[in-house]
């Protein structure tokens, strides 16, 4: 064993510290509604432009920016699937569908490149990946099948 380890673990051990103890900190809160909501409007300006400079960028597949245009020309059309009048699920298909259709851009493009148009936190882009994520796994599979790969 090395000695800056036996170091380490003697030191431990005279402490009493108990290696294989689970953290003992009282759990995080929950968070309000209204925190999310907050942090989420902090970051919106942050995705517009990582969404802009993907959509810019030519190491992005033209395929794929071809997937978001599609999914933008359906938001802007009159036509939908599930009508906007209809108050609460009106624009549930417009928020999937952008959600799949970031989703689908984010993870096509090498990670490297994502990291560097993003101008927040890493922690900020992986809420903002897993909220496109989830808005995305709400689409049926077989509506996916239809998605260039």
């Amino acid at each position: 064993m090395r000695r800056w380890r036996r170091r380490i673990l003697l030191v431990s051990v005279e402490s009493g510290a108990d290696l294989g103890a689970v953290d003992a900190s009282p759990p995080v809160p929950p968070r309000s509604w209204q925190d999310i909501a907050g942090e989420v409007a902090l970051v919106l300006p942050n995705v517009t432009k990582l969404f802009a400079r993907l959509m810019r960028d030519p190491r992005v597949s033209i395929r794929r920016k071809m997937v978001v245009g599609a999914v933008a020309g359906y938001v802007i059309s009159p036509i939908d699937v599930i009508p906007d009048f209809l108050v609460g699920i009106g624009r549930l298909d417009d928020v999937i569908l952008i959600s799949l259709a970031i989703d689908h851009l984010m993870h096509g493009v090498d990670e490297t490149i994502v990291l560097e148009h993003w101008d927040g936190s890493i922690d900020s882009l992986d809420m903002v990946r897993s909220l496109f994520a989830w808005g995305a796994g709400i689409l049926p599979d077989g509506v996916k099948r239809f998605l260039p790969r």
